[in-house]
């Protein structure tokens, strides 16, 4: 599916193979706007499908996160001002589970993972004005990451991303990318 996703800022070194996006980071790139440091940088390494209306989108990410702020996960993009990134991001010396969603302004949830940080599942489900994020250890159980308002676009971008602000030389594989109608399932099912 990497063949119908063009580049946000694409790093200098990456290539597909047998459906298999590897990724090596540029130093200094980033996703964040405003909240805390007032600083706005929209240089990360994102990989984008153009889908028309709500969506299901799944991914897996591995990656092998050392430094502060070391990322890759998913993104989900209307414009510069208005988009959702998530997945493994390193925090206080951890690899952590997060997610960061900017309306005009970044926010950051963060919290420890149990699971393989050098290897993530994630879904992202947009309906109906609401962004639905699961991560999973395995691709069968998918917990709940984030449940939020996410403006109504005709036309989101969705895809894989990474960046690492503080070095360059994160290498990242994203594989089993997928994106179809919603699942509308339950909040609770976690299949």
């Amino acid at each position: 599916m990497f063949d119908t996703c063009t580049w946000l800022n694409p790093p200098r070194n990456w290539a597909v193979k047998d459906d298999v996006l590897e990724v090596t980071t540029d130093a200094g790139s980033d996703f964040w706007r405003n909240t805390h440091y007032g600083f706005v940088r929209d240089s990360g390494h994102f990989l984008e499908h153009a889908v028309r209306g709500d969506f299901t989108a799944t991914l897996r990410v591995r990656g092998d996160y050392t430094a502060l702020y070391d990322q890759a996960g998913i993104m989900v993009r209307v414009d510069a001002d208005t988009w959702i990134k998530a997945g493994i991001e390193m925090s206080d010396g951890d690899a952590c589970l997060g997610s960061v969603l900017t309306v005009g302004q970044s926010d950051w949830a963060t919290s420890a993972y149990g699971g393989p940080a050098g290897d993530l599942y994630l879904r992202v489900t947009v309906a109906k004005g609401v962004l639905r994020l699961q991560s999973s250890a395995d691709g069968q159980r998918w917990p709940l990451l984030r449940l939020c308002p996410f403006p109504v676009a005709a036309t989101y971008l969705v895809g894989p991303m990474c960046c690492t602000p503080e070095r360059a030389g994160l290498t990242v594989r994203f594989s089993d990318f997928h994106v179809g109608s919603p699942l509308g399932k339950d909040l609770h099912d976690l299949t």
